[in-house]
């Protein structure tokens, strides 16, 4: 931790994901709270910017309970930033999934009470909902972003930075380069194969057409703003929205 702060690092992230042992064992990451306990004592000895701590609901043998039982902990230690993501069981994909147990699962009613009851105990306790699956502390550089408008969303989750271009290094990771998306290989042995080629490990890239622009500014600003203004949407791409978007419009209805 002290060599990541030398280094220049002023944020770390804790894949948490549960604090339940039964939990844990299902999905093959045993961790004590107490272990997690200490690190973020020598994290904040440090004086990092901000710890975030990972949450997944939906996990195999998670109930509504248990979850209760981890959230007392995730309270007491008090991460300036907390992201909760819902757990997708796709074995055909991940192969360390088919593991997993379908029937320990919780159903979708059960996973649905979790994700309310994380969203209350949050609020609750302090936490405020700044978009998608995100909660900060009201101090957090993020509130403040979402305060005054700058808050932005990248591959990475929220941010303060307003960055045209992004570099990804990492296996699958996509980099943004002036409106040009380019995805690494999925597998390490792919890219590891094409760096040691001299070769940069990209398999497939996406050049911005002026719709996917449009859309991606309609997305980002309800991501980030959790409202979107037509006019201000018209005055920037010069449509009338309404019509641009009936279609979209249409099939929203029946949610409202």
């Amino acid at each position: 931790i002290a060599l990541l702060k030398g280094l220049g690092f002023n944020r770390i992230s804790l894949g948490i994901q549960d604090f339940e042992p039964d939990v844990q064992q299902a999905i093959n990451r045993l961790q004590s709270t107490a272990e997690v306990e200490r690190l973020v004592e020598t994290i904040r000895a440090n004086r990092f910017d901000s710890i975030n701590f990972d949450l997944i609901y939906g996990l195999p043998r998670q109930t509504l309970a248990s979850f209760e039982r981890t959230m007392n902990d995730v309270v007491r230690l008090r991460p300036e930033r907390i992201a909760v993501y819902n757990y997708a069981h796709m074995p055909q994909l991940f192969r360390n999934q088919r593991a997993i147990k379908t029937e320990e699962l919780p159903s979708p009613e059960n996973k649905l009470a979790i994700l309310q009851y994380i969203g209350e105990r949050l609020l609750d306790a302090g936490y405020r909902y700044i978009g998608m699956d995100h909660f900060v502390l009201p101090e957090d550089s993020l509130a403040k972003a979402a305060d005054d408008g700058s808050l932005q969303r990248n591959f990475q989750g929220y941010s303060t930075c307003k960055a045209s271009d992004l570099v990804a290094v990492g296996p699958s990771a996509i980099s943004q380069f002036k409106g040009s998306l380019f995805q690494n290989a999925k597998t390490l042995h792919s890219w590891a194969g094409s760096l040691a080629q001299n070769q940069l490990p990209i398999v497939k890239g996406l050049s911005m057409s002026a719709e996917d622009k449009l859309r991606q500014h309609v997305i980002m600003t309800i991501a980030c703003r959790l409202r979107l203004d037509y006019d201000d949407v018209e005055a920037a791409f010069v449509i009338n929205f309404c019509e641009h978007f009936a279609n979209s419009l249409a099939r929203l209805k029946p949610l409202e």
